[in-house]
C-alpha cells in the first residue's frame, strides 16, 4: 500500500463550555454541535525519509503548502515515519466549522491504516483530540467527528461520553464573514469565565427544553450574546434580517460566521448529518 485516505465530517458547535487543565489528557470542553455533510478528505504517502531534506511532514491544504502543527503532532505521537499529507476540505479554515479537528482525525485515521498499526478508533481519535488541545485549536470538535450526529456532551469530551439528539437530515445555511482566532479566546482568562457561566446556563436549558433544531438554535443564539461572543455589527445585523423573515440564526462556534435554519442572502447550504470519520 502505497497511500491511505479517510474522511472526517465538519462540525459546528453552538455552545460550549471550556474544561482546559494543565493536563492536555484531561482536558476538553462541554457543549452542543452537530457534524455535517461536508468536511475534509486527507491523503498520506510515505516521504523517502533516507534523504536528510525529508525530516519533516509536508503539508498541503487545498494544494496549498502549509504548517498545521495539530496534524504534524498526531503523526508524530503515532510514529517516527514522515508523510506527504495533502487535505482538501469542502469548508473554511479558522471559521468554525472544526476543520483543525477533521484534518487531525483523518490523519489519525490514515497513518494508522497505512502504517497497519491496528490501534482501536477511540484511541485514534483521542490521539487528534489532544493534539488539538495541546496547539490550542480545539478542545471538542474531534469528539463530535468521531461519533457523528447532532450530540450534547455534559461532561468534558476528553471522557468521549456523549448524548446524541434526534436531528438528523436537516438543512441550514451558513455565511463566513472572516477568521477568527480560536487560542486566543479559549486562553484568554476573562473570556472564558463568562463563556462559562453562559455555556453551563444554556447546557441546563438544553435538558428541560423540547430537543427541536429551532429550539437549539435560540439557545445557541443566547449563549453567544450573554457570553459575549456575539458583537461583531455584521453578524448581529445579518441574524436580525433572518429573525425578521421568521428564520432562526446563531453564531458559529468560534468563528466570524453564522448558521440558520432558512436560507438567507449569500448564504451557502449545508445538511445535518449522523455521520462520523470514516477510512476511504
Amino acid at each position: 500500500m502505497n497511500s491511505a485516505k479517510a474522511f472526517a465530517p465538519g462540525n459546528i458547535s453552538c455552545v460550549f463550555v471550556i474544561r482546559k487543565t494543565k493536563n492536555p489528557n484531561k482536558s476538553g470542553s462541554l457543549g452542543i454541535g452537530f457534524t455535517v455533510d461536508k468536511g475534509v478528505t486527507v491523503t498520506i504517502k510515505k516521504l523517502n525519509n533516507k534523504s536528510k531534506k525529508t525530516k519533516k511532514n509536508k503539508i498541503y491544504f487545498n494544494n496549498k503548502k502549509m504548517e498545521l502543527s495539530f496534524v504534524d503532532s498526531v503523526i508524530k505521537k503515532l510514529t517516527k515515519e514522515r508523510f506527504i499529507v495533502k487535505i482538501k476540505s469542502q469548508l473554511p479554515l479558522g471559521s468554525g466549522f472544526g476543520i483543525s479537528g477533521a484534518s487531525a482525525l483523518a490523519t489519525a485515521y490514515a497513518v494508522d491504516k497505512l502504517l497497519k498499526l491496528k490501534l482501536p478508533k477511540k484511541k485514534l481519535a483521542f490521539i487528534a483530540h489532544i493534539s488539538e488541545v495541546e496547539n490550542g485549536t480545539g478542545l471538542g470538535d474531534v469528539v463530535n467527528q468521531y461519533f457523528g450526529g447532532f450530540l450534547v456532551k455534559y461532561e468534558s469530551s476528553y471522557k468521549f461520553r456523549v448524548k446524541k439528539l434526534p436531528i438528523n437530515n436537516k438543512p441550514i445555511y451558513y455565511k463566513c464573514f472572516n477568521k477568527l482566532d480560536t487560542k486566543k479566546i479559549i486562553s484568554n482568562k476573562k473570556i472564558k469565565g463568562r463563556i462559562n457561566k453562559a455555556g453551563l446556563k444554556s447546557l441546563k436549558e438544553i435538558k428541560k427544553s423540547k430537543k427541536t433544531l429551532e429550539n437549539m438554535i435560540r439557545i445557541s443564539k443566547r449563549f453567544a450574546l450573554f457570553s459575549g461572543l456575539l458583537k461583531k455589527k455584521e453578524l448581529i445585523r445579518q441574524m436580525i434580517e433572518i429573525e425578521v423573515s421568521y428564520g432562526s440564526a446563531s453564531m458559529i462556534m468560534l468563528g466570524n460566521a453564522i448558521f440558520s435554519n432558512k436560507k438567507f442572502k449569500g448564504s451557502k447550504k449545508l445538511v445535518i448529518k449522523d455521520k462520523c470519520a470514516y477510512l476511504i
